[in-house]
């Protein structure tokens, strides 16, 4: 078939008519099916019900230190888990604290911190500034633009390439105005993109020299091992930080929440030794400590970090179908259509789908008449706003490979008619 870029008018106008009918089959079907956000599959989940059986009545529920984990105490989380959670964040034992259940939880807390009482080096608290500012790679992670829009935080688009974030834009930036505190980023198989920053990426961010003297890099680490078709090894932004010689710059989160059970998980913040003293703290006024039995849980049933390894590698084998599925489906239906592009990425969880512009709600809302939930477009960007109206999220892991394979038939036929029907508009 033609590109849509060279069809006539009356083409066009025929093609229009042709994919309107063969959408109409599609609704005519009654699906429901969700595609909307990033969720293991039932099949993933299962592998982790083992882990429930690690502890029952008759167990032995002390920590390797002795201490009691059905009990109040240990603020920071059980020598255990920290030993195996620091080496899986590449960061020291002393450096991490197992911070309750859901690493997103403790990244509004951070910040909601920040805004109440400031972080370590702070004259006064972020709010207490005539405005606070955050950068944002984009395409980027609708949940933090969230936490920061709730937060009344303004923030700065920062264009986002395959080696990661444009970083003479965040050097400038960062280096001109104190009102901006900080910056996100999700640094291996990005959410949505699926890349990961490079290695000089990764050393200018620790290099940066930020107006404010307490600018903090909010680094969601979510995807550690998460690879789908390769491992991509990412630089430790906290080592080369401390050789910059800016170890307090920098937060790390993560969690096991899509490794083990999400919500049910184990998450992580990292940091200098400084900040996690600091950030202990603060911490002392909220808790006196989290879910330290799921701590055992988890160590208990991983054992080591190659036990976690070899559970991810069994995800790994779960979605690379699913992804496939997705990619497959793409390149046999709009390859050479001029419909848009895709990005094919090694882990993570999304495939970035980029349709012409201007075209990116017409295709989520076509995909919601035939009852396809899919992540709302503009929902990589700030605010909801996509100033080119491009950018999809595709997530493939939830749904089977036949829910997968029917919604990608009703994914393809949305952007071939949103996408003719916007060149139609265009030779008006």
């Amino acid at each position: 078939m033609k590109s849509y870029n060279t069809m006539s008018r009356d083409e066009l106008a025929k093609e229009k008519d042709a994919l309107a009918a063969a959408f109409a089959a599609h609704k005519a079907k009654g699906l429901s099916l969700n595609m909307a956000r990033g969720k293991p599959g039932n099949d993933q989940v299962q592998m982790s019900m083992p882990m429930l059986d690690v502890i029952n009545s008759s167990s032995n529920c002390s920590a390797e230190d002795g201490v009691d984990c059905r009990n109040y105490g240990e603020l920071t989380g059980i020598a255990d888990a920290k030993k195996l959670f620091s080496e899986y964040m590449g960061v020291l034992a002393g450096e991490i604290i197992i911070a309750g259940s859901t690493s997103l939880t403790f990244m509004y807390d951070c910040m909601a911190r920040a805004m109440l009482t400031g972080v370590l080096g702070s004259d006064k608290p972020w709010a207490k500034e005539e405005k606070v500012k955050f950068l944002c790679p984009v395409p980027g992670y609708d949940r933090h633009f969230s936490i920061c829009q709730f937060l009344g935080i303004e923030m700065i688009n920062i264009p986002t390439s395959t080696e990661g974030p444009d970083m003479d834009m965040i050097e400038k930036l960062s280096a001109d105005d104190p009102l901006i505190k900080g910056m996100w980023c999700v640094p291996k198989y990005s959410n949505p993109l699926g890349i990961t920053y490079s290695d000089n990426v990764m050393r200018r961010l620790a290099a940066l020299k930020p107006a404010a003297k307490d600018f903090r890099i909010f680094c969601d680490n979510a995807y550690a091992m998460h690879e789908v078709y390769r491992d991509v090894p990412l630089l430790n932004l906290l080592a080369a930080c401390k050789e910059a010689g800016n170890p307090d710059m920098v937060y790390l989160f993560g969690s096991t929440n899509k490794i083990t059970f999400p919500g049910a998980g184990l998450a992580f913040f990292a940091a200098s030794a400084e900040n996690i003293a600091f950030t202990t703290k603060q911490l002392s006024m909220q808790a006196i400590g989290w879910d330290k039995i799921n701590m055992l849980r988890h160590v208990r049933f991983f054992k080591d970090l190659n036990g976690i390894r070899a559970l991810m590698q069994k995800h790994a084998g779960i979605l690379r179908p699913k992804f496939d599925a997705v990619l497959q489906k793409m390149e046999k239906e709009l390859a050479g259509l001029g419909a848009g592009e895709w990005i094919k990425p090694n882990g993570g969880y999304f495939i970035t789908f980029l349709a012409q512009a201007g075209c990116a709600k017409r295709i989520i809302g076509l995909c919601k008449e035939a009852g396809v939930a899919m992540t709302e477009a503009g929902a990589p960007y700030p605010y909801g706003k996509d100033p080119d109206d491009s950018c999809i999220r595709i997530a493939p892991t939830f749904p089977s490979l036949a829910d997968l394979g029917m919604a990608m038939d009703v994914f393809c036929a949305a952007v071939k008619l949103a996408t003719v029907e916007r060149a139609l508009e265009q030779a008006s």
